[in-house]
């Protein structure tokens, strides 16, 4: 393998179609795809300021490395990375990739990240302004993640998470297959229009959580006195310590909790509208 060390690039494509190179204190200047169409790359405590510095490139390491804001939109149509303690301050980042491993990765400005990938594992991640995260991903990985932004994992499938700080708006939108253990959710329209979506040992926040699901899981999960008009339209089966402000008009299935504010079946319940309701207090 080839080492450049202690070097500077700028303009486009200075290292276009690099095979077996590894970049050790190199700052890639303003410019555009100095990484492009690569394989096999390893940068270590590198600066990228140019924008879309890998596009195109199988098998590539990145460790102790800064993206600024001007690399954005850096890493798409690739596969085979593995990320670790690195700042990325560019937006728009991981975009159509394959096989992603990120560790001690801070990503401050994480609007439109991680759209169309698939094969996505996250250990120690944490992401701010993160609206839109996740957009149409798949088989995601998570472990140890605090996110602060709305509108994430819309149409995602086949997740699992552990361990996370979520704080987001209409999180789980459409999503198909996903696991949650062991988390904080906190935002508005939880899950919405979501199928095998399961919840273990969560605490949930926000106004009309999980409505509209299909295959709705929840085991041991808590409620904040904001979580209210849970449930509208929903398929499930919920067992929840302590108690929940109010549900509306759940679908079928059957929920349990300590106790219950209000529940509220009106006329605009759906079919089979045979939810079993039991409140343990009683």
């Amino acid at each position: 393998m080839k080492t450049l060390k202690d070097t500077e690039f700028g303009g486009e494509r200075p290292l276009f179609a690099s095979h077996g190179l590894r970049l050790e204190n190199v700052t890639i200047h303003a410019g555009e795809s100095a990484l492009k169409c690569c394989s096999d790359i390893e940068a270590v405590d590198c600066r990228f300021e140019g924008k879309y510095p890998f596009w195109h490139v199988d098998g590539f390491k990145i460790e102790r490395c800064l993206f600024t804001e001007g690399a954005r939109a850096a890493l798409w149509y690739s596969r085979n990375l593995v990320m670790t303690d690195t700042l990325v301050e560019a937006p728009k980042m991981f975009r159509e990739m394959e096989n992603l491993k990120l560790r001690g990765v801070r990503i401050p400005d994480a609007q439109e990240t991680l759209w169309h990938c698939r094969g996505v594992k996250l250990r120690d991640v944490s992401v701010d302004r993160a609206d839109y995260l996740f957009m149409h991903s798949s088989d995601i990985d998570i472990d140890g993640y605090r996110q602060n932004g709305n509108y994430s994992f819309q149409y995602c499938r086949n997740v699992v998470i552990r361990n996370a700080v979520l704080n987001t708006k209409d999180a789980f939108w459409n999503t198909e297959n996903v696991t949650v253990y062991d988390s904080e959710i906190t935002g508005e329209y939880l899950g919405w229009h979501s199928r095998n979506l399961r919840l273990v040992r969560c605490h949930i926040s926000g106004t009309q959580p999980l409505c509209y699901a299909h295959g709705l899981v929840l085991e041991d999960c808590t409620f904040g006195p904001d979580a209210d008009l849970a449930f509208e339209d929903s398929e499930l089966s919920a067992t929840i310590k302590g108690s929940i402000t109010s549900v509306k008009n759940p679908r079928t299935g059957s929920i349990s909790a300590d106790s219950i504010g209000e529940i509220i079946i009106d006329e605009n319940v759906q079919s089979p509208a045979d939810c079993k309701i039991i409140c343990r207090s009683k």
